[in-house]
């Protein structure tokens, strides 16, 4: 049966994979993007290709556009039957420059190089902000249309960092770790009114966020590039296809008994102890 789905960030390249492929078993998709040309354009290929989708601007971390984003979908589609929390990211000023501190980075003057001590609260908020609260307030908005109904669930986006956290990056790792454990939350929370939570943890996957750092610009492999893929036992990145199984399953009546889990796709990354 056609479901109405929301999905937030989906202007990325991950989550609008998701949302094609969500749309192509029926269902009707809603579109949210802090861009509002990048959610339209996905919404159209969507179209395009026979489906149902609307594109919709939305900001996750403000519930009156929130709100106001749930008018227009209930207009075009009815109530909400599921959410993807797809919206997230990092910031630079959360980063630090070396995996390691050592003695000498005290002494270091180089422009732009952050230690520990160096890493900025604005920056470490913002990245918090963004994948925790952009994740609790539209789950605030959108779940109020599933409470006490049939088939609906959330499915929240977490990552191979909320496992183990990876160097230089303190706040992300932070912030995917508060999602895995805010959807075990939910899932309990929501467990008596018909609303199942749970996660996807991708790997490494090249975006356009990462894809200075993981490559140069020939191509090739940077150092921590090569290092990922050292570490990860099917030798390669994962691509937005590789998403969509695990989106399909949890977001289909299939998973009705499934809820609380944190699904990482990851290539073997997280099984592998190096040796």
């Amino acid at each position: 049966m056609s479901k109405t789905i929301v999905l937030t960030g989906a202007g990325g390249v991950l989550c609008s994979t998701m949302a094609k492929a969500l749309a192509k078993k029926g269902n009707q998709i809603a579109v949210l993007d802090l861009r509002e040309a990048a959610a339209n354009s996905i919404a159209q290929e969507i179209k395009d290709a026979g489906g149902e989708a609307i594109g919709v601007a939305a900001n996750v971390l403000e519930k009156d556009s929130l709100e106001k984003a749930k008018k227009v979908v209930n207009n075009a589609f009815g109530k909400v039957d599921i959410l993807v929390n797809g919206a997230g990211g990092n910031h630079p000023l959360g980063t630090t420059s070396n995996p390691f501190f050592a003695m000498e980075d005290l002494q270091n003057a180089a422009e732009g190089f952050k230690t520990f001590f160096d890493l900025d609260p604005k920056g470490i908020e913002f990245t918090f902000n963004l994948n925790f609260l952009g994740t609790l307030i539209p789950t605030q908005v959108f779940a109020t249309d599933m409470v006490g109904r049939e088939g609906c669930s959330i499915l929240n986006i977490s990552s191979m960092n909320a496992y183990t956290p990876l160097t230089k990056i303190p706040a992300y790792s932070g912030a995917k770790a508060a999602i895995s454990n805010f959807t075990q939350w939910l899932a309990v929370h929501f467990s008596k009114v018909g609303i199942r939570v749970n996660a996807l943890a991708p790997g490494f996957f090249l975006t356009d966020q990462n894809r200075a750092l993981l490559t140069n610009e020939d191509g090739s492999l940077t150092q921590r590039g090569q290092q990922i893929i050292d570490q990860t036992p099917m030798g390669r990145y994962g691509t937005p296809d590789d998403l969509i199984s695990s989106t399909l399953y949890l977001c289909d009546d299939a998973s009705a008994f499934v809820t609380g889990i944190v699904i990482p796709i990851d290539g073997g990354f997280s099984a592998y102890s190096g040796v």
